[in-house]
């Protein structure tokens, strides 16, 4: 039986972008999925908008900006209302090659995961980001496994996989600003299963990353660090009721 994979692609201010990487992505062809494309316009200031109206029949647009959480998340909801298999998140700017989608989708079947990600750092091949930024992760990294037990390599990779028990999970609730290290660790928390896989992402072409620079990098890494905290936390008090 055919699968159907809603691949949500959030957008801001990604105008010099996303024409490309939607091009790509509407030429997906793996044997076995259906594939429907909804890019997740987060309110941008520049021509985002209308390159997404231009390469897609379906998308939203956001009348506010809810940061990367919030544009995923709408997707999200999207995918369950709509019943779809599968949720596959994939960044605006052109980092995650749609080539390597087959890849993660493999690593879910043959797991049977309900999520699986996207990794930079298995096998170190392709663009891997700043030096800062990978000293931030490996903490992270860290921190999720004493959390929750499970080793992650890219815990902030936003080229990931659910399943339709993880988008019922994540269409109540998923973490705002920089979700991605939160959501595995509320994923865990919930009992869900998470696989990783090696994939090889690229630099991005034009415009820059929100996460550059050594401060905005530390500042990245503290402010995941305590939502972790506070999520282990208040799972913790509740537990014990």
């Amino acid at each position: 039986m055919t699968k159907k994979v809603l691949i949500i692609i959030p957008c801001y201010n990604e105008g010099q972008n996303i024409a490309k990487l939607l091009d790509e992505v509407n030429k997906l062809n793996v044997q076995g999925y259906e594939f429907t494309t909804l890019p997740v316009n987060d309110c941008s200031a520049d021509d985002t908008l209308e390159k997404i109206s231009n390469s897609s029949k379906q998308y939203l647009n956001l009348p506010n900006n809810l940061g990367i959480g919030g544009a995923v998340q709408s997707g999200i909801k999207y995918a369950f209302k709509n019943k779809f298999d599968f949720a596959m998140q994939m960044d605006g700017d052109g980092q995650h090659p749609p080539s390597e989608v087959e890849k993660i989708l493999k690593g879910a079947m043959d797991s049977n995961c309900d999520i699986c990600l996207g990794s930079r750092y298995i096998k170190w091949e392709g663009f891997q980001s700043s030096a800062a930024r990978r000293i931030g992760i490996r903490v992270l990294n860290v921190l999720i496994r004493l959390s929750t037990k499970q080793k992650v390599f890219d815990c902030t990779s936003g080229f990931r996989l659910f399943n339709s028990k993880a988008i019922q999970l994540f269409a109540n609730y998923y973490p705002d600003k920089y979700p991605e290290p939160e959501a595995i660790v509320y994923a865990k928390l919930n009992g869900l299963t998470i696989t990783e896989v090696p994939v090889i992402m690229k630099e991005r072409e034009e415009g820059k990353s929100s996460i550059s620079g050594i401060t905005n990098s530390i500042y990245y890494m503290l402010k995941v660090s305590l939502a972790i905290f506070f999520l282990k936390l208040n799972y913790v008090f509740f537990k014990s009721k």
